[in-house]
């Protein structure tokens, strides 16, 4: 009870100051909403990543997995993204130097095109803030540190981002909280109900059909 008391007058302190400026929110929500749109279009890109850690090891089927979310959250293109297993000694082991193979299609702003030349069609495109090291348990988070690290050097550069925050402190073979990896990324707008697909999107694959970046 004592400790909840503590934020009574905080609490009626922020009342007040919203009741002085009562179009504080909706003026904040205008100013984002007001950003331009950014006009992008997407890029290939492929690369082979390979994990290297002290702390933690995983299994090529586990870094996949957790690969593939981390490209899907960054604005990897779902319906062609591939994320393959390369020369893993065993099924479901864990492996010391786990990799992957990558190709993806990723959005980058759209140069202005020279004149009287074809661009290609470009997508409408918004900022969302990702943040690649929030866990609900904060030991996996920690067991992720090292793999975050190798995400911020070798992944992130791949996508269009600003105002990136990294912070990390992994220690070999020790559990370490307070890794921190988000960024504003450049991701598409969704379509509206029934829209057409967006220029650019590969034909939707048909129902049970099985992504190719999953083996």
């Amino acid at each position: 009870m004592g400790d909840a008391s503590r934020f009574v007058p905080v609490a009626a302190a922020a009342a007040a100051l919203l009741m002085l400026f009562p179009a504080g929110a909706a003026l904040a929500d205008a100013t984002g909403a007001s950003e331009p749109v950014q006009p992008a279009i997407w890029t290939p890109k492929q690369l082979r990543f390979v994990y290297s850690g002290f702390t933690t090891k995983y299994s090529c089927d586990g870094l996949r997995e957790k690969m593939r979310s981390v490209l899907l959250k960054l604005g990897a293109r779902k319906e062609d993204l591939e994320v393959n297993s390369a020369g893993c000694p065993g099924l479901g082991e864990p492996t010391t130097f786990p990799t992957v193979d990558i190709r993806m299609n990723v959005l980058q702003p759209a140069p202005a095109p020279p004149p009287g030349a074809n661009a290609p069609p470009a997508v409408a495109t918004h900022w969302q803030l990702v943040d690649l090291a929030r866990y609900h348990d904060p030991l996996r988070a920690a067991g992720d540190c090292e793999l975050i690290e190798q995400l911020q050097h070798r992944i992130l550069p791949l996508f269009t981002t600003r105002n990136v925050q990294f912070r990390s402190n992994c220690v070999p073979n020790q559990l370490q909280l307070g890794t921190v990896l988000k960024a504003e990324v450049l991701l598409p707008n969704k379509p509206p109900p029934g829209a057409a697909p967006p220029p650019g999107a590969p034909p939707a694959q048909p129902p049970g059909a099985q992504n190719p970046g999953v083996r």
